[in-house]
């Protein structure tokens, strides 16, 4: 399974409002300039996060994004199924043998376990230091 710019912005524009979380809208352009990504490309991105209940929008001057539910309740599963689609690592399983069929579905099990208990609270409280289910992250 590949992770398009879709899906990888989409978690940042999601750990970005939740680094923000009760401090009020925070607009697209501010994740653009200190990531230095396209304002517009986040804009596309954030439509479905918005019509899937997961942001919402505020207008005006002092308007933007802010997450629709808590940073704990949105795990990063939802953000890559809303831009990537079903996880699965190749289509087509059902074509396979047994034995490959069988590897398909655990790899695919394996990367929807990480992703379904990864919040983006996690990643937005995330250090060096931070540990996920017994295993130690480095950068």
């Amino acid at each position: 399974m590949r992770i398009s710019t879709k899906g990888r912005y989409g978690l940042t524009i999601m750990i970005e409002l939740a680094k923000h979380y009760g401090d009020g809208p925070l607009p697209l352009r501010k994740i653009a300039e200190e990531k230095n990504l396209s304002e517009a490309y986040l804009e596309q991105l954030v439509s479905p996060l918005r019509i899937a209940g997961l942001v919402k929008s505020v207008r005006g001057a002092y308007g933007g994004y802010l997450l629709a539910i808590p940073p704990s309740k949105i795990s990063a599963a939802d953000v890559i199924r809303v831009l990537e689609g079903p996880i699965q690592p190749v289509e087509g399983i059902e074509d396979e043998e047994p034995p490959q069929q069988q590897l398909w579905i655990r790899i695919r099990d394996a990367v929807k376990q990480v992703l379904d208990t990864t919040t983006i609270e996690d990643l937005a409280n995330y250090s060096e230091d931070t540990e996920y289910d017994g295993y130690m992250f480095y950068i």
